[in-house]
């Protein structure tokens, strides 16, 4: 199959005791996670955290579609796996076994496992989609449904005297669309407000990845990762991600 609208590249797991004794350079190497949105290509990065895929297309003039890659080990890339699609870009659409969906920014599409067919478009070439992809494994076909922002469940959390006030945005959750193991979910900071998950806390079932966009040029986030009392940071830029293992904040 020629694959040449599609790069990939694995990282395998690393376990704290390690991750603590590494330095930015190596923190950076098996965590962050750049390159995501490269003009006519889809990139991805399987991660052995749960057999993650984290990745990001970006069409301009032509359609891109969805290609299997040596980690899955399947003829089409949803076999064996569900994804969800988040634009975080301009209007474009994502195809699924010829069944268009239209997306504006911040909407999100869940694919079931099974879907043989996907491809992903711009609108417009000048203001290109961006589509920000999460896959895990799957056990069963879960139905396939756009999801729209303004269909989410909001939650608005901390306070301005904490430098914590956000909403949090639920597209995938228990009470929401039906998945295998995929929940997703969008934060935006209030004005003024600096800190996500704050106080800070472990989920140590599952791995996550976290998603940094719509920041200015100039500016910085500082993601801060580790055990609770080993922490460590990585500097994001605008349209970076980062892995973050289940024994990690």
């Amino acid at each position: 199959m020629d694959r040449k609208h599609t790069q990939f590249s694995s990282r395998f797991a690393i376990d704290p005791i390690a991750a603590a004794a590494m330095g930015t350079d190596e923190l950076r190497h098996n965590f962050h996670v750049e390159g995501l949105f490269q003009p006519g290509l889809v990139s991805l990065t399987y991660t052995h955290y749960d057999r993650m895929i984290v990745g990001g297309a970006m069409p301009i003039d032509k359609v891109l579609p969805l290609e299997a890659i040596k980690p899955t080990g399947t003829k089409a890339f949803l076999d064996r796996r569900e994804l969800v699609v988040v634009n975080i870009g301009g209007a474009g659409s994502v195809t699924a076994d010829g069944l268009p969906y239209e997306m504006a920014a911040r909407d999100m599409v869940y694919l079931g496992m099974g879907t043989q067919e996907v491809s992903f478009a711009s609108a417009d070439p000048d203001q290109p989609a961006k589509f920000y992809l999460l896959s895990a494994p799957a056990h069963q076909t879960y139905p396939s449904q756009l999801i729209r922002v303004a269909d989410a469940r909001r939650l608005d959390l901390g306070s301005q005297a904490t430098s914590n006030e956000r909403s949090i945005f639920q597209f995938i959750h228990a009470d929401g669309a039906k998945t295998c193991q995929l929940v997703v979910g969008m934060t935006q900071l209030a004005p003024g407000s600096v800190w996500n998950t704050m106080p800070c806390h472990v989920h140590d079932r599952r791995m996550e990845a976290y998603l940094y966009f719509d920041l200015a040029d100039g500016a910085r986030v500082f993601h801060f990762m580790g055990e609770p009392d080993e922490t460590r940071h990585i500097v994001m830029r605008n349209e970076e991600g980062v892995l973050s293992p289940g024994w990690s904040i």
